[in-house]
């Protein structure tokens, strides 16, 4: 059910590098036969072998990503370039990391297969020629310990592993091995850094949040309000050489600050940030994961799996399936329709035809509206939807009382929800129900829980201060405790209970979304007190697989002030 299963393979570790003592290690064989080794006892260098387009198995990529880094992280460079399709430029990479930052410990810990990437290309070697191979992407966890600093830089990165011709496996060598910011021309170095360094950002409690991996990873993109503060410099590690060259170097990590460096505070709360990054950690493929404060609209926390690449939870852009129900019953409680009105719900239905079923293959005609809201029953959603609304009354719902649609400006580039006015008759079926052509992603539906938590939208914001649009209208006293209690009904007993029902005052709506044919993603959106969460695990099966567990850790920590 789950895509992108872990790979078991030890940490390799050093404390410190060390001249002499290279220990070798062999290229992996892929099929059982090992390559060639020097009089010396360590692998022969790839020279004049050819890397194919067939990838290797994934025990043979994990094996070879495993052997590479265990030889960077013990300061053997030759080994390590062996063991790369460009040896030359991986070991002048390698040196040069050394060289620039005199690092005191090394770790490199494998953590699994990465997502996966497309072909990587002709390698730039012409002593290695290439067929559009593709690579098997492994994923590590850099722990790097520096003089001077109070904590361990942590940041990862992942390996591609080609197979060559002989059957060995090797690294596909690019600048993103040693990290994942640099490029072409550029290098990591130990400059003065100013008060706007990382190790500045501060939560609501003025906390450091940094050093966690999903802020790291959009530091630079976040724009903070200008205080007027004047900058005051420490030392850190930057990347140079961006923009050509002319590029302001890029601040990765702060080793040390001045006492009296002006701080940038975010909403966000450690103590939340720090569950939810162990929980997107926990899904076997991407997910994501957002937590907002209803009150006041403040993302509290924001998390990605891989944290390398998109920043899913705020950009990313898919179908939310049947987390999108929570607006579609609010627009149906608007017709008159109550929770216990008699909603049959048959096995299946038709959607301008296209045959729709659902997640349980018996009839339910006993069924009321909340039943069919806490079981999560497609056909009773989309005939009754039929029944009542007209085409364009789910996105002008979605944008008049949840805000989706609108253009937000968190202080962070966002995927603002695109619900289309449509005119086809199964595409309107289909969105009633999540799917379709709708896209959106954790941060809006987070925010369509704070909306029926507090009664209003309040424009997510990450940065204090930010202008917060209001939505046109909001929903009645009525149906706004009518759509409450059909959300606690799914905690309590529903699709949810599993994960939530031992969680006082918890609220919730499951979702499963098809995909391009994949294992369906998992989703929930849910509330407890002044704390809403909203969950999507890739390929993670029924809402109530990935998506409830995960966002129960966070509920259960709730939102201390």
């Amino acid at each position: 059910m789950h895509a992108g299963a872990r790979i078991g393979v030890a940490a390799v570790t050093v404390a410190m590098f060390a001249g002499g003592g290279y220990a070798a290690y062999a290229l992996v064989s892929d099929g059982g036969k090992e390559p060639a080794r020097t009089a010396s006892g360590g692998a022969a260098k790839p020279t004049g072998q050819s890397v194919v387009a067939e990838p290797p198995s994934a025990e043979a990529a994990a094996a070879g990503a495993k052997a590479f880094l265990a030889a960077w992280a013990k300061g053997d460079f030759e080994e390590a370039g062996r063991l790369t399709d460009r040896p030359d430029a991986a070991v002048a990479a390698l040196t040069a990391f050394r060289t620039a930052l005199t690092p005191t410990a090394l770790t490199l810990t494998p953590t699994g297969a990465a997502p996966v990437v497309a072909p990587v290309g002709p390698s730039p070697s012409p002593s290695i020629a290439v067929a559009a191979p593709r690579g098997v992407p492994v994923a590590f966890l850099a722990e790097v310990g520096l003089p001077g600093a109070v904590r361990v830089w942590q940041y990862e990165s992942a390996v591609a592993m080609v197979k060559t011709g002989d059957g060995g496996v090797v690294v596909h060598w690019d600048p993103t091995v040693v990290h994942p910011r640099l490029g072409p021309g550029m290098a990591l170095a130990i400059r003065p850094v100013s008060s706007s360094a990382p190790s500045q950002v501060v939560d609501r409690k003025g906390r450091p949040v940094a050093e966690f991996p999903s802020v790291a990873a959009v530091l630079s993109q976040i724009e903070f309000a200008d205080d007027g503060a004047q900058p005051t410099d420490g030392t850190g590690v930057v990347v140079t050489g961006a923009s050509g060259g002319s590029g302001r170097p890029e601040s990765l990590f702060t080793i040390t600050a001045s006492k009296d460096a002006a701080k940038k505070q975010l909403t966000l709360d450690a103590d939340l940030q720090r569950v939810a990054e162990a929980v997107v950690k926990e899904q076997a493929g991407p997910a994501s994961v957002v937590a907002v404060e209803p009150s006041t609209g403040h993302v509290l926390a924001f998390a990605n799996n891989p944290t390398v690449g998109q920043n899913r939870a705020f950009g990313g852009a898919t179908a939310p399936g049947s987390t999108m129900k929570v607006v579609t019953a609010a627009a149906l409680l608007e017709t008159g329709l109550t929770p216990d009105s008699p909603v049959p719900c048959p096995k299946n239905t038709n959607a301008g035809g296209r045959l729709v079923p659902n997640d349980f293959l018996d009839a339910r005609p006993g069924y009321t509206f909340k039943d069919d809201f806490a079981q999560s029953c497609n056909t009773a959603f989309i005939e009754a939807a039929q029944a009542r609304l007209k085409a364009g009354s789910l996105p002008a719902v979605a944008k008049d009382v949840f805000g989706l649609g609108l253009v937000w400006k968190t202080g962070l580039s966002a995927f603002d929800t695109d619900i289309p006015v449509e005119t086809n008759a199964e595409q309107i079926a289909l969105a009633y129900v999540g799917q379709g052509r709708i896209r959106t992603n954790a941060l809006a539906m987070a925010s369509v829980s704070a909306t029926v938590q507090s009664g209003t939208f309040r424009q997510p914001v990450l940065v204090p201060g930010k202008a917060q649009p209001r939505a046109a209208r909001t929903l009645s006293a009525t149906v706004l405790n009518q759509l409450r209690s059909m959300m606690q009904r799914t905690a309590q007993s529903g699709t949810a209970a599993k994960a939530l029902g031992s969680i006082p005052g918890a609220a919730a709506k499951t979702g499963t979304a098809e995909v391009g044919g994949q294992n369906p993603n998992s989703w929930i959106t849910a509330y407890r007190g002044d704390l809403a969460v909203a969950v999507e695990v890739q390929a993670g099966g029924h809402g109530a697989d990935a998506a409830a567990p995960a966002a129960a850790k966070l509920l259960q920590l709730g939102n201390n002030h």
